[in-house]
């Protein structure tokens, strides 16, 4: 499988409106991913982040690679069901321009190591190709039901 549409999104990432950050796979290799985020001036965010001067948070920029990220590990480890990927470290965050609304993120990200439950990887995001922000994001994989009531 080399793209996916938003319903097999959904069915394998956890999030949902309004935190489900990606609109589309368009490319899955056995090393990389490429995730399209539409941006809209409809999102929730811009109502409060800078009113008259909307700019999509660089933390929602990163959410948005990490679960574009998340998709890769998805797809690459199958012992990943029933397991949610919680984002366990953001190194060398560089924002380079801001996104607004009705641009389009193309995020591009690239496995460095997937251990059992760890994974690390390499990240851009880029608006009509330029960068707009870059990191290196490590996931950590958890049990999907780790705050269920302890007997």
């Amino acid at each position: 499988m080399t793209s996916l549409d938003i319903q097999e999104i959904s069915a394998l990432l956890p999030h949902r409106y309004p935190m489900l950050m990606v609109d589309r796979i368009v490319e899955i290799t056995d090393d990389s991913v490429i995730g399209i985020k539409n941006v809209t001036v409809n999102e929730p965010h811009f109502n409060g982040h800078f009113p008259g001067l909307p700019i999509m948070p660089g933390v929602l920029i990163i959410e948005a690679m990490a679960q574009v990220a998340g998709i890769l590990v998805g797809k690459l480890a199958p012992h990943t069901r029933g397991k949610v990927m919680f984002l366990a470290s953001v190194e060398e965050a560089k924002f380079r321009k801001p996104v607004v609304p009705g641009d389009q993120l193309r995020i591009e990200m690239k496995m460095l190591r997937l251990k059992h439950t760890v994974a690390k990887m390499q990240g851009t995001a880029t608006v009509d190709g330029a960068v707009v922000a870059e990191a290196t994001l490590m996931c950590k994989l958890v049990d999907q039901n780790i705050n269920a009531p302890k007997p």
